[in-house]
């Protein structure tokens, strides 16, 4: 089972689209996916019109005294399954903080269905808390959708000082630009510069696109709605670069 997070310092920039719509694609892809909700907005369980979280019992899911198992939903599409958001992933820091292993908590909340999936898909929420430290520390790749304006690309060099920082493996990072607008010379520009800079950074960039924001209205992944837009496109190239790494 490989994991992938999705995951930026900074919210706003297209994060929960990208999880719903790689772990759509890795679906697609014949792959046993299950996307993880872990942000208390509860975005990506509204794309795929799942409301149930854990109700009461996130404490003891993430002590590993009950597991995940029972919480797990199947959505509308084929290998795609969903563990919805819940209202106390507020809390989750200070649960993790209070565990013997916080370090490696990730993997043991996953083990209990690690023979069932193939790829674990994570929306995480913004900022770097004690659960987004956990997230990127024992995830397989870090995917971080980015908008093309000099704040957001600040905030991957935030990102990169916090890897070297905690002695992380940078290489699992895929920086990919997000909400792109073609008609705005700033935003050709800022990628033009980020990507001179880092080899590492995906060839791809999502366009800004009024679709992309309706998935809250037809409940369903762009790339399933409307598989040849363009940034059905990317995201499908996104979920092969994220797989090949």
């Amino acid at each position: 089972m490989k994991i992938i997070a999705v995951f930026n310092i900074k919210g706003g920039v297209g994060k929960t689209a990208t999880a719903v719509n790689v772990a759509y694609c890795a679906a697609a892809d014949k792959q046993r996916t299950l996307l993880v909700d872990l942000d208390p907005q509860a975005a990506s369980s509204f794309y795929l019109n799942i409301k149930s979280g854990l109700e009461d019992d996130v404490k003891k899911v993430v002590s590993g005294s009950k597991s995940i198992e029972n919480s797990i939903w199947e959505t509308a599409f084929v290998n795609l399954d969903l563990l919805p958001s819940d209202k106390n992933y507020s809390k989750l820091d200070h649960f993790i903080l209070q565990l013997k292993k916080d370090k490696k908590w990730l993997r043991s909340f996953f083990k209990p269905v690690k023979k069932e999936y193939d790829v674990v898909v994570v929306d995480c929420p913004p900022g770097l808390t004690p659960l987004s430290e956990n997230v990127l520390k024992n995830a397989d790749v870090v995917v971080v959708p980015m908008i093309p304006t000099t704040l957001s690309v600040r905030t991957y060099d935030q990102l990169l000082e916090y890897f070297t920082e905690n002695r992380l493996d940078a290489s699992k990072l895929l920086p990919f630009f997000s909400m792109v607008d073609r008609r705005r010379t700033l935003h050709h520009e800022v990628m033009e510069e980020f990507s001179k800079k880092h080899k590492e950074c995906a060839a791809i960039a999502v366009p800004y696109n009024s679709e992309v924001e309706k998935m809250g209205i037809y409940k369903a992944p762009i790339v399933h709605k409307y598989p040849y837009a363009e940034a059905s496109l990317m995201y499908e190239k996104l979920w092969k670069e994220a797989k090949k790494k």
